[in-house]
């Protein structure tokens, strides 16, 4: 289960913006696939199916086309258009999967 857990992805958090392509609520991790202007498709791994629902974001909450800033860490591997989700917003609403990593600055 090498996916599991953080250590594939950078400590700092990183912010991307772009359209969702695709959205799978799937176990063992949620994810989107999400285009940016600059670079092209990402994969954005949410929390575990619980740990998503959680944060409210569930089937529905977003669609295909829909507009998305993920709060989250890269990966380590700068050619792996990969991150991990800590934060979405999609129509100006907040979803936070993992809020106590979350920093204020």
């Amino acid at each position: 289960m090498a996916h599991h857990g953080w250590s594939w992805a950078e400590a700092e958090l990183s912010e991307l913006n772009g359209t969702i392509r695709t959205i799978s609520m799937a176990p063992p991790h949620p994810s989107l696939e999400v285009e940016t202007a600059s670079d092209g498709v990402w994969r954005i791994e949410l929390g575990n199916p619980r740990q998503t629902q959680r944060s409210g974001f569930v089937e529905g909450s977003a669609k295909i086309g829909d507009q998305i800033v993920v709060l989250g860490n890269r990966s380590l591997d700068p050619n792996e258009k990969r991150m991990k989700a800590v934060r979405i917003t999609v129509a100006g609403k907040v979803y936070d999967i993992y809020p106590e990593r979350i920093r204020m600055n």
